[in-house]
């Protein structure tokens, strides 16, 4: 099977060859990294930043040549502009993750080494750990009983819970839930797993609660649109997609409904999940293989959670004298 070819990239502050070199790092990432579409977006916005940057630094157009002469004084300029901008912590790591990516990739194809960018440290960035919901909270916004006042269609009340419960019940992405195709899903009593795509398109397993399932084919039954095998089980108002912001929504109006924070995202459910299981005995690394976590210390910050909590109860409940 021939490659694709690489898309035709125009920089106004680079040459040609820069262009065409980035073009072919990000069908690379893509095509055999497997990156995110959303990842790739920043790492090219990102370079694309740094290239305007050096433009404006040096008074000239960027060569490759240029490019691979970068000092670490360049870089840390760099970084001071976007932080400047008041840029998270974060961002300005991806964004240094990206360019070394680059000089690695150049470095590779034979076209010079940017050692400078290896010489440079990531910024350090505060650590938060996630907010988890009550376990109480978390079932109650998988109950379309609880928005019985509003003004919609009982169809979509039942859909939003459908969706809701997903997240909570197997730990689902809000990706993951709303790219789920029909046929994925088994009906209650014909199955227990679902086979999910997640970050990097790779597929996982999880289980699904027959309750959860229960839900979905109640949803199911009563959507007025059409749902082939094939297409995804849940869709809009008016049958087409459905999209994340829906239900971003739902929970804003279900966390003011509730007396909720505003931690209380759809993601949130996800850290509820794995918390919740955590708290109930769960082992870290099934808990890392349900969340889809490439890496085990990704999954640790939920140990950090269980301990503050268990420091709160100690500190409540111990009957110091």
């Amino acid at each position: 099977m021939s490659k694709a070819a690489a898309p035709v990239i125009e920089l106004a502050s680079a040459d040609p060859s820069i262009a065409q070199e980035m073009a072919r790092w990000l069908l690379h990432l893509g095509a055999e990294r497997r990156l995110s579409p959303k990842t790739l977006e920043a790492y090219g916005r990102d370079l694309r930043q740094c290239l305007d940057f050096l433009c404006a630094h040096w008074g000239e157009r960027v060569t490759l040549e240029r490019f691979a002469s970068l000092e670490a004084t360049d870089i840390r300029a760099f970084m001071a502009m976007r932080r400047a901008d008041e840029i998270a912590g974060r961002s300005l790591m991806r964004a240094l993750a990206g360019l070394r990516s680059f000089g690695r990739f150049l470095e590779r194809e034979g076209k010079g080494k940017v050692g400078a960018l290896s010489a440079i440290r990531a910024p350090k960035v505060a650590k938060s750990l996630p907010k988890p919901l009550p376990m109480a909270s978390a079932k109650r916004l998988a109950d379309a009983d609880e928005r019985a006042g509003e003004d919609r269609e009982t169809w979509i009340l039942v859909r939003d819970a459908a969706v809701m419960a997903l997240l909570y019940g197997s730990g689902l992405r809000i990706s993951e839930a709303l790219g789920l195709k029909r046929r994925e899903v088994p009906r209650p009593g014909e199955g227990d797993v679902l086979i999910v795509t997640g970050k990097g398109n790779k597929t996982r397993m999880v289980p699904v609660l027959q309750n959860v399932l229960a839900l979905v084919q109640e949803y199911v039954a009563m959507c007025p649109h059409a749902l082939p095998a094939e297409g995804p089980i849940f869709v809009g108002a008016r049958g087409g997609p459905l999209s994340p912001r829906i239900i971003q929504l739902t929970m804003e109006r279900l966390r003011g409904a509730l007396g909720l924070p505003d931690s209380a995202t759809p993601h949130a459910l996800r850290h509820s999940f794995a918390t919740h299981l955590l708290s109930r005995g769960g082992d870290l690394r099934a808990i890392q293989e349900l969340l889809g976590h490439s890496s085990l210390s990704t999954t640790q910050v939920y140990t950090g959670i269980d301990s503050e909590r268990l420091l709160e109860v100690y500190a409540s409940a111990h009957p110091r004298r």
